[in-house]
């Protein structure tokens, strides 16, 4: 009760009049403190997402709801709103580069629920194409037999159709299971290897449907911002989420063997805790979640 009283107090008053000391103090207005005093970066944007949030000013507040079109004129409207010189070039790139980070989140967020409500479709030639795709590049020396079979579960799928395995993620579990399988092929294929182990063993597709929800979770929730705004001076794309996921691929395999399982029934369980690690290391500022020196082929 005590701590949500302070919060209202703090929001309502002591902000602006602590805002209103340190800028007499040091002739800067917040947004000028933080463009100038911080790297680029997470530090920096989610910084100015907080001061724009948490005005009183409408073309601030507003600032954080633009069109990517629309960026340019309204960082003109902010600098014109606190007085700042047009010709503060440094602040004015500054705005700009992380008002385009904050509109591209968002729009990173609709194309990748876009994507997850479109259903797997056995008669759309692409999804089949993808499908096939995705087998061929982890299992280059064995064809299949037929497109309902057994060997589906070869990669960790449930049963001879795998399309009812994307029910939950849609289009968006097969293009991220495809992407990783293509753009890290060998690694993919060790990882697939080793979900085959005789008691540590998973169901590797499964399990990258999974991590698919949990990519898209974090993205939703926004605990995604500090690595996106460290890793994209812009907008961030499509690209960037499917390279998140490789990450969260690549290390639940390493944290799965770690931490060695008595059985698959307590997956839920470690990819929990996983979730967890993951958040953790997300509310670091500087965090930068990849595949450091893996390299694409």
């Amino acid at each position: 009760m005590l701590l949500q009283l302070w919060g209202l107090l703090y929001s309502s008053y002591v902000r602006f009049w602590l805002k209103w000391v340190v800028r007499l103090l040091t002739g800067k207005c917040e947004l000028q403190r933080v463009l100038h005093g911080q790297k680029e970066g997470a530090r920096r944007t989610l910084g100015i997402e907080h001061s724009l949030g948490s005005s009183k000013n409408k073309v601030l507040r507003n600032a954080l709801h633009v069109d990517e079109a629309e960026v340019e004129k309204c960082v003109k409207d902010v600098m014109k709103e606190k007085k700042i010189e047009q010709k503060d070039i440094r602040f004015k790139t500054n705005l700009h580069i992380s008002l385009l980070q904050i509109t591209g989140y968002k729009k990173l967020y609709l194309n990748v629920e876009n994507l997850r409500k479109v259903p797997y479709d056995s008669d759309n030639e692409e999804h089949e194409e993808q499908l096939i795709e995705l087998w061929n590049l982890l299992m280059p020396h064995e064809n299949l037999k037929a497109r309902i079979t057994k060997q589906w579960c070869d990669i960790g799928f449930q049963g001879d159709d795998p399309k009812t395995d994307f029910r939950g993620m849609g289009l968006l579990g097969l293009v991220n299971l495809v992407y990783f399988s293509k753009h890290y092929t060998n690694e993919a294929r060790q990882i697939l290897s080793r979900s085959n182990h005789p008691t540590l063993g998973y169901s590797y597709a499964i399990v990258g449907i999974n991590l698919t929800e949990m990519a898209y979770s974090l993205l939703k929730s926004g605990d995604l911002k500090p690595h996106l705004y460290n890793v994209v001076s812009g907008l961030p794309q499509m690209e960037h989420f499917h390279q998140f996921y490789c990450y969260l691929v690549y290390e639940f395999d390493k944290f799965w063997f770690e931490e060695e399982p008595e059985s698959i029934m307590h997956f839920n369980q470690y990819r929990e805790k996983f979730h967890e690690k993951i958040k953790g290391l997300l509310l670091d500022y500087d965090a930068v979640l990849t595949l450091g020196d893996k390299k694409k082929p």
